[in-house]
C-alpha cells in the first residue's frame, strides 16, 4: 500500500526489482532487503511486495518515497524512531533546523523529522557511564592524576622506599568520597527529571483521549489541559472553554509575573470546542520558526482546508506556564522537551569551581615544579657522593649488577619523588571536602535562616562553593518574588486635598502601625473583603457621611478597570485582574462601599452604599505604554454620562481643567510623600460629558475602530480629544510589599562593598518604585540615568553621556588589561578596571536598549557606565539577557558574582553566575532546583554572605595556610637530612609516622580549627559588614600568602632538623650509654615536628571549643600511645620486620635533654611568628584586629529600631500597571461573556481570596525629625 495524503494506490502484476532504500535524513537501511522489497520501473504505478508476513508503509512526498513504518503482525516499527536510533548509534547529530513543519494527529509524519520528544534530562550519568565518566572527571584534577602516577612508581621496587598502600589507600578513599557525593547529586537530578517526565496529561490518540506521561507526548499531538495544570509543552492553542476562545495563564515560571496573561485561539480552530470527533479529524499543518529562546516572539502559519492563517505569540502557550481560571483547553504540540522555549532559556549546566580551587590547581602545578627541582638537586648530590664517597664502600656493599653512578642518580631522583610527595598530600583534598561538607551543614542547620511560615529551612544544595560565598563582589537579583512579595495593598490615598491612611498622635506625629494596631471595622458592609486591612477610620467616616468627592473617588475605582468578577455564592466575590494593582484598587473600593459586582460587554453593575446600580459602558479608552492612562465612559441610570480616567500623575496633570490648579498643588505634595515612601501612585480624574457631543464622538469612534488603515493613530486622536479639561479627584498609593528586611539587607550588603544589580522582567516604572523602596535609588543621588533609546546609536549616545557626566576626565576608550591565568596559564583574561566617580549615581536601562548595549561593539561602554553607578536596574529583560549581563561582568571584572531569583525566568542567570541562590517562594521550584543555595526570604542573604560565607572563606584559607605549612615543614626536614645520609633516599622519620602523620596525628586538630574557628561572632559580623571586604580582595590566601607559608616552613624545618641534630650529636645517656643512633634521632625529630605544628595551630585558632581542645590533646595523646605501642617489645616480636624501632621510645623519652630539645625547638619555631604578628598589629592593624579588640572591650549593643525621617520625593511614580494593551477591547466585545454550554463547570478560581486578602499590615514606627549629630574627626 502506497499512501499520499489520503489517497491510496493499488496495482497488480508487480515486476520485482530488489532495491536498497536510503534516506536523506538517515543512514542506508540495507536490512530491509531481506523483506523482499520490490518497486516497478520509474513512471509506472507500483507497490511493494512483502515477504514473511511483513508490510511496509510508504509516503509519497515531493517526488520522494519515504518509509513510514514497518509492520509485522501486531508489531509496528516507526521509521522515524528507527532512523533516530541509527543516527544516535552512528554518532550522527540532527542538523540545524531551519523551519519546523508538523501535521496535527499524524505521528508517523512528524516522527520522520526526528523532532525531540517531550522528555527532559538534566542528569549527567547513568548506571553504565557513571564509573568511567566520574573517574575521568576526577582524574582531570591534577593532584589525583599525580597520585595515580605516584602509586605506579611505588610498585617499582628499585626506586620505592615506601610501601604501595601509603598512597593507594588515601587515593581510593578520596575517589570514593567524591564519587559518592557526585552519585548522590545525580540521583537527585534523576528523581527531579523522573517526577516531571512522569506527570500525566490527556492526549488525543486514535480518536480517544488517553492519559499519557509527559515524556511520551510527541510533536503534533493534541492534548487537553484543565484548570491549574502546568502546560506540558509549547502548544498552539486550538480551543478553550472560555468565550472568544480565551485562556488565562500564569507566567511566573517564565517572566516572574504572577498576574495572569490572556491568550486567544484562532476562530477557525476555536469552533471545534471540546468535540473529540472534530479534534481527531483536525489535520492542519503548521510551519513555524525553529526552536529558540525568544519568549516574546513567535512566527508561523497554519494551513487548513486550503487556507493559511497567521500565528503569533498570542496563540501559543509555553511550557512552564500554568492554566488558571479556564476549565479546559486543547492545544497542538509544537515544541517538546529540550526544544521548548523554557528549556532553551535554561542555559547549560556548568561545573562550578571556586577561585580557591583554581588557585590550588596553579599552586599544585608550581609545587610539582618545585618538587622536581628538589629531587634534581638531590639526584645530582647522589651522583657526586657516589662518585667521591660511594666507591669506598663498594668493597663492603657491592652495587647490584649494571648499576653505575648515573643510573644510581636516576633511581635516586624517582625515590625522592616518592619520599617528598607530602608537599602535595592527598589528604588535603579529603580534608577540603570534609570542611566544605561541615560548613554546608551549618547552613542547613541555621535556625536564623529558617522560615516558619512556609516551614522552609535554608539549604546548601552543593558542597563545593561555600568559601566562594565570602568573596562576592556583584549580586544580580530578580525583583518580583525576590525583593517583593508580589502582593499589592491599598495603603494611602488623597481625596480632594486631604490625605488618608496615616495615624497621627495628639502632637501630629505619625504613629507606628503594628499588627496590634486597631483595624478599620468593615462589618457595616456585607460585601466587604473581611481580610482587607486599613487603619485610618477617618476615611470610612468620610465615605459614610456621604462626602461627594469621596463617593466619586471610589466610584471611579469601581468602574475604571478591566477586572473580571466571579460570584459563587451570594456575597462571595472573587476578582481576577490582569494587574495586581487593579485588583488592590477594586478591592479597596469594594470595602469602602462601592462594590464591583458584574460586567457584560455593554454594562457594569455595582453596589454603591447598599444600592445596586447598573451603568451603561459606552467606551473603554485602553491603556498602552505611550498613553500611560486608562479611561471609561459610562452612563448612569439617570442618563448622565461621565468619563473616568486614572493614570500616571504627570499625564493626568497635563489634561486637567485650570480650575484644579490649587487642588493639584496639594495633591502633588501628597504624591511626593507617597513616592518618598516607595509607594506606587496613580492620579484620578473625571469629566461630565454632553449628550450631543458624545453622539458625534461615538460615531467617529466607531468609524476609527473599524478602519483598516491608521486605526491606532485615529483612535489616539479621539482619545486625546475627549480626555481634556478633566477634574481632579485625588490620588491612590499602592504598595508592592517588600519582603521583610529587604532595605536593611541591601544597606548591609552595600556597606560590605557588594554591588547589587536588579534584573527584572517588570516594566520600568515598577522597577524604579521598588528601587526607591529598597533604598537602592535615593533622592541623595546626584543623578539617575534612564537609558531607553530605540536604536543602537541612541543607546550608545545615552551611555556615553551618562559616563561623561559621572567622570568627565575618563578616556573615551576603555582600558582593557590582558593577562594569562589558569592551569599552565592557558586562559586569556581581560579586565576592565573600576573608574573613580565623585558621588553616587543610578542607572536604569530597559530590555530593548539592553539588547543593543549587549552587542559586541557596545559591551564595554555598558560595563563602564554601569560599574560607575552605585545601583543598576535592568527592566523588561529576557532570561537570556539576564545571563548575558552576568557573563559580561564575569568576563571583564574578574570578580565573584552571585545571582538570586525565584522563578524559571531566573534559571539561566543562576546558572551563569559563580553562585546561584534560589528563593523558594510563590513561583515554583525551578530556580531552587537549579541553584547552589536556597532559602525562603531575601533577607537571609546577608546572613548567608556576611556570616556563613565569610566564616567559610576564613576557615578554608586558614586551613590551607596551615596545611601547606605543616607539610612543607615535614618535607623540608627530609631535604636537609639528605645531605647527611649520602643522598640515599633514606627517610628521616619512622615509616609508620610518615603514614599516620596526615591521617591521624594532624588531621583532627586542623579539621577542628577549620570547622569551628571564627574571628568574631555573628552579631559582630552584622555590626561591621566591612569585615567582609578582605575576602573580595583575596587577602587571606593568595600566591603571596603561599610563598610566605613556604618561607615560614623553610625556617621551621631548619630549626626542627639542626637543633635536634646538634642536641643528639655525641650525646650520651645519664648512664653513659650512646644515644646518638638513627632511631633515636628519628623519634626526636618527629616529636619536635609534631609539637611545633600543634603550637602553631594553637596560635592560629581564635575560637576555642571543647571539640578543639579534645582534638589537639587527643592527637598528642594518640601519638605517644601509638609510638610506645609500636616501639614495644611485643610488637617487635610479633612483626619483626614491620616494627624495627624496639625500645627507642622508652630509652629516649626518659632523658631530660630530649624534652629540653623539644621545648627549645617549639619556642624557636613560634617566637618569630608571635613577634611579627605583634608588630604588625601595632603598626598596621587590619579591620579584623580592630573589631576583635573592640569586642574584648565592650559587648555588642542590642539592635535598635531604625528611625528614618519622612522622605519627600520630587520624583513621580509612573503608571505601574502591567496588564496588556488591548484588553479593554476584549471586555467590550459582544461575544465576550457568551458562555459556551458546559457540563458541570468545575471551580475556575484557584485563588479563593483576592491578592490583597493575604496582606499583613505595613509596619511603621513613630517618626520624628532628628537633627544629624556632628561627626567627630
Amino acid at each position: 500500500m502506497i499512501r499520499e495524503g489520503a489517497s491510496h494506490y493499488y496495482t497488480t502484476s508487480p515486476v520485482f526489482h530488489p532495491v536498497c532504500l536510503s534516506s536523506s535524513w538517515g543512514p542506508p537501511v540495507e536490512p530491509l532487503l531481506c523483506l523482499g522489497l520490490a518497486l516497478r520501473l520509474p513512471g509506472r504505478r507500483y507497490r511493494p511486495q512483502i515477504c514473511s508476513g511483513a508490510r511496509i508503509y510508504f509516503i509519497l512526498e515531493e517526488g520522494r518515497v519515504r518509509i513510514e513504518s514497518v509492520k509485522c503482525g501486531t508489531a509496528e516499527l516507526k521509521m522515524g524512531s528507527l532512523l533516530s536510533y541509527f543516527d544516535r548509534l552512528c554518532g550522527r547529530q540532527r542538523g540545524k533546523e531551519e523551519e519546523r513543519h508538523l501535521r496535527a494527529n499524524d505521528r508517523p509524519f512528524n516522527l520522520s523529522y526526528q523532532y525531540a520528544d517531550n522528555a527532559i534530562k538534566t542528569s549527567k550519568y547513568n548506571i553504565f557511564t557513571f564509573l568511567p565518566l566520574n573517574l575521568f572527571e576526577q582524574f582531570q584534577r591534577l593532584a589525583n592524576a599525580y597520585f595515580l602516577f605516584l602509586f605506579c612508581l611505588q610498585l617499582i621496587p628499585q626506586i620505592s622506599s615506601l610501601s604501595w598502600f601509603t598512597t593507594a589507600v588515601p587515593l581510593i578513599l578520596v575517589l570514593s568520597i567524591s564519587a559518592v557525593k557526585d552519585a548522590s547529586d545525580d540521583i537527585n537530578r534523576h528523581k527531579c527529571d523522573k517526577q516531571v517526565n512522569n506527570r500525566k496529561v490527556d492526549v488525543l490518540i486514535d480518536g480517544e483521549l488517553k492519559s499519557e506521561k509527559w515524556m511520551n507526548v510527541q510533536v503534533g499531538d493534541i492534548i487537553k489541559l484543565e484548570n491549574n495544570q502546568f502546560v506540558t509543552a509549547d502548544l498552539l492553542l486550538l480551543s478553550s472553554s472560555e468565550p472568544l476562545n480565551l485562556v488565562y495563564i500564569e507566567t511566573a515560571e517564565l517572566d516572574g509575573e504572577t498576574n495572569l496573561k490572556v491568550k486567544q485561539a484562532l476562530t477557525i480552530t476555536g469552533e471545534m470546542g471540546d468535540s473529540i470527533e472534530g479534534l481527531a479529524r483536525f489535520n492542519g499543518e503548521v510551519r513555524c520558526e525553529p526552536p529558540n529562546n525568544r519568549l516574546d516572539k513567535f512566527k508561523g502559519t497554519l494551513s487548513l482546508n486550503g487556507q493559511t492563517y497567521s500565528l503569533d505569540n498570542e496563540k501559543v502557550l509555553l511550557r512552564g506556564c500554568t492554566l488558571r481560571n479556564t476549565e479546559w483547553c486543547f492545544g497542538l504540540v509544537i515544541f517538546g522537551g529540550p526544544d521548548t522555549k523554557l528549556m532553551q532559556n535554561c542555559g547549560k549546566t556548568t561545573f562550578k569551581r571556586t577561585s580557591i580551587d583554581h588557585l590550588m590547581n596553579v599552586l599544585v602545578l608550581c609545587i610539582f615544579g618545585f618538587l622536581a627541582c628538589m629531587c634534581a638537586i638531590l639526584a645530582v648530590g647522589n651522583a657526586i657522593w657516589e662518585a667521591k664517597e660511594g666507591s669506598v664502600f663498594t668493597a663492603f656493599l657491592p652495587r647490584p649488577p649494571g648499576v653505575n653512578t648515573p643510573l644510581s642518580a636516576f633511581l635516586a631522583f624517582w625515590s625522592y619523588v616518592i619520599i617528598l610527595n607530602t608537599v602535595v598530600p592527598i589528604s588535603l583534598y579529603v580534608s577540603v571536602e570534609i570542611i566544605r561538607l561541615g560548613n554546608s551543614f551549618y547552613i542547613d542547620w541555621d535556625r536564623k535562616m529558617y522560615y516558619p511560615k512556609n516551614d522552609t529551612p535554608a539549604q546548601a544544595r552543593t558542597t563545593t562553593l561555600n568559601e566562594e560565598l565570602g568573596q562576592i563582589k556583584y549580586i544580580f537579583t530578580d525583583k518580583t518574588g525576590t525583593l517583593t512579595q508580589n502582593i499589592m495593598s491599598f495603603n494611602k490615598c488623597s481625596i480632594n486635598g486631604k490625605s488618608y491612611g496615616e495615624l497621627l498622635d495628639f502632637n501630629g506625629h505619625r504613629m507606628e502601625i503594628t499588627e496590634k494596631t486597631k483595624k478599620v471595622d468593615f462589618s457595616w458592609n456585607t460585601l466587604a473583603d473581611q481580610k482587607f486591612v486599613f487603619h485610618d477610620n477617618s476615611l470610612v467616616e468620610t465615605v459614610r457621611e456621604g462626602n461627594p468627592e469621596a463617593h466619586a473617588f471610589f466610584r471611579l475605582l469601581a468602574l475604571c478597570h478591566t477586572v473580571m468578577p466571579e460570584e459563587k455564592k451570594d456575597g462571595e466575590l472573587y476578582y481576577q485582574a490582569q494587574s495586581p494593582d487593579e485588583g488592590a484598587l477594586v478591592t479597596a473600593a469594594r470595602n469602602f462601599g462601592f462594590v464591583f459586582r458584574a460586567r457584560t460587554p455593554e454594562t457594569i453593575t455595582t453596589v454603591e452604599m447598599d444600592t445596586k446600580i447598573t451603568y451603561d459602558l459606552l467606551a473603554v479608552l485602553d491603556f498602552n505604554n505611550v498613553r500611560k492612562r486608562m479611561s471609561v465612559i459610562v452612563r448612569n441610570p439617570e442618563g448622565k454620562m461621565t468619563l473616568y480616567c486614572k493614570g500616571a500623575d504627570t499625564i493626568i496633570y497635563e489634561r486637567l481643567h485650570p480650575s484644579c490648579n490649587k487642588l493639584m498643588k496639594v495633591t502633588s505634595r501628597h504624591l511626593s510623600e507617597y513616592a518618598g515612601d516607595g509607594l506606587r501612585t496613580l492620579a484620578l480624574a473625571y469629566k461630565d460629558l454632553d449628550e450631543s457631543y458624545m453622539d458625534d464622538w461615538m460615531k467617529r469612534h466607531h468609524e476609527a475602530s473599524v478602519a483598516m488603515d491608521d486605526r491606532e493613530e485615529r483612535l489616539d486622536q479621539l482619545y486625546e480629544e475627549i480626555e481634556k479639561d478633566l477634574l481632579l479627584l485625588g490620588a491612590t498609593a499602592v504598595e508592592d510589599k517588600l519582603q521583610d528586611g529587604v532595605p536593611q539587607t541591601i544597606e548591609q550588603l552595600a556597606k560590605a562593598d557588594i554591588k547589587i544589580w536588579v534584573l527584572t522582567g517588570d516594566k520600568q516604572e515598577t522597577a524604579e518604585n521598588i528601587g526607591y523602596s529598597c533604598n537602592m535609588l535615593r533622592e541623595e543621588m546626584k543623578d539617575v540615568f534612564i537609558v531607553a533609546a530605540d536604536t543602537a546609536e541612541g543607546v550608545r549616545e545615552e551611555l556615553q553621556k551618562a559616563r561623561r557626566t559621572m567622570c568627565p576626565g575618563a578616556p573615551e576608550k576603555a582600558s582593557v588589561i590582558e593577562a594569562r591565568a589558569g592551569l599552565f596559564w592557558r586562559l586569556k583574561t581581560q579586565t576592565v578596571e573600576d573608574e573613580k566617580v565623585d558621588g553616587e549615581y543610578g542607572l536604569v536601562i530597559n530590555g530593548h536598549s539592553l539588547a543593543f548595549a549587549l552587542e559586541k561593539d557596545m559591551q564595554l561602554e555598558l560595563l563602564r557606565t554601569a560599574c560607575m553607578c552605585q545601583t543598576v536596574i535592568c527592566c523588561r529583560v529576557t532570561p537570556l539577557q539576564k545571563a548575558q549581563v552576568v557573563e559580561l561582568v564575569k568576563k571583564y571584572k574578574q570578580a565573584v558574582t552571585l545571582a538570586i531569583g525565584d522563578g524559571a525566568n531566573d534559571v539561566s542567570m543562576i546558572k551563569a553566575a559563580h553562585i546561584g541562590v534560589g528563593i523558594s517562594g510563590q513561583e515554583g521550584m525551578q530556580a531552587v532546583l537549579s541553584s547552589d543555595f536556597s532559602f525562603a526570604q531575601f533577607r537571609y542573604l546577608q546572613r548567608l554572605l556576611l556570616v556563613h560565607g565569610r566564616w567559610s572563606y576564613l576557615r578554608m584559607c586558614k586551613f590551607l595556610r596551615y596545611f601547606f605549612y605543616k607539610n612543607f615543614t615535614f618535607t623540608f626536614v627530609h631535604f636537609w637530612y639528605a645531605f647527611f645520609c649520602g643522598f640515599s633516599a633514606q627517610t628521616v622519620y619512622d615509616e609508620w609516622f610518615i603514614t599516620l602523620y596526615n591521617l591521624v596525628y594532624t588531621a583532627l586538630p586542623v579539621l577542628g580549627m577549620s570547622l569551628f574557628d571564627q574571628d568574631v561572632n555573628d552579631r559582630w559580623s552584622f555590626q561591621y559588614p566591612q569585615l567582609y571586604s578582605p575576602g573580595q580582595l583575596n587577602q587571606y590566601f593568595s600566591k603571596k600568602a603561599f610563598v610566605r607559608c613556604m618561607l615560614h616552613s623553610c625556617y621551621s624545618s631548619l630549626i626542627l632538623f639542626f637543633i635536634p641534630w646538634a642536641a643528639m650529636y655525641d650525646t650520651v645517656r645519664d648512664d653513659g650509654k650512646d644515644i646518638a643512633d638513627y632511631q633515636s634521632f628519628a623519634l626526636l625529630a618527629q616529636t619536635c615536628l609534631l609539637m611545633a605544628v600543634n603550637v602553631q595551630l594553637c596560635l592560629d585558632t581564635h575560637y576555642w571549643t571543647a571539640v578543639n581542645q579534645f582534638f589537639v590533646w587527643g592527637s598528642l595523646s594518640a601519638y605517644f600511645a601509638i609510638t610506645f605501642t609500636m616501639y614495644s617489645n611485643g610488637m617487635f616480636l610479633i612483626f619483626t620486620s614491620v616494627f624495627p624501632f624496639i625500645g627507642t621510645a622508652r630509652n629516649s623519652l626518659n632523658q631530660p635533654n630530649v624534652w629540653l630539645t623539644i621545648l627549645l625547638t617549639s619556642i624557636l619555631c613560634v617566637l618569630p611568628v608571635v613577634a611579627f604578628r605583634f608588630v604588625l598589629m601595632q603598626l598596621r592593624p587590619t579591620i579584623n584586629d580592630k573589631v576583635r579588640y573592640k569586642m574584648r572591650k565592650e559587648a555588642v549593643p542590642a539592635p535598635t529600631p531604625r528611625r528614618h525621617p519622612r522622605k519627600v520625593s520630587t520624583r513621580r511614580s509612573g503608571y505601574a500597571f502591567s496588564h496588556a494593551q488591548g484588553y479593554g477591547e476584549l471586555v467590550t466585545s459582544g461575544r465576550f461573556l457568551l458562555k459556551r454550554p458546559t457540563k458541570s463547570r468545575s471551580t475556575l478560581f484557584s485563588q479563593v481570596d483576592s491578592p490583597l486578602a493575604q496582606n499583613q499590615p505595613q509596619q511603621y514606627r513613630t517618626i520624628t525629625e532628628v537633627p544629624e549629630e556632628p561627626q567627630s574627626t
